[in-house]
């Protein structure tokens, strides 16, 4: 037996099989949590552009439209269309799982 030999190991790796059920869950609870985190950052941001609106009004109040109203209005909408987009994939979610457990 030579000196450098040591036993060798056999290592077989298993190859995963993409399965579709596996990557719709995963994409469907993604979504959710993104949306979730998008619609708290959005609510956030028109708090704030809320407040700021606020401040320019009694700074100036000569305004009539000032430029925190509408970047609090694009927050808001963000934040209905993230909301709506959680709804949505929970909804979806959970429409397959009583499928799975055929209700």
């Amino acid at each position: 037996m030579p000196l450098n030999s040591k036993p060798k190991l056999l290592l077989r790796r298993t190859r995963k099989r993409f399965n579709p059920k596996v990557f719709i869950d995963r994409t469907i609870e993604t979504t959710a949590i993104v949306s979730l985190l998008l619609t708290g950052f959005s609510g956030v941001g028109a708090m704030g552009c809320w407040g700021l609106e606020i401040i320019d009004i009694n700074a100036n109040p000569n305004i009539i439209i000032s430029g925190w109203e509408q970047q609090k209005n694009i927050c808001l909408g963000a934040m209905l269309v993230s909301f709506s987009a959680f709804l949505g994939s929970s909804l979806v979610g959970a429409s397959f799982s009583i499928q799975r457990d055929k209700f």
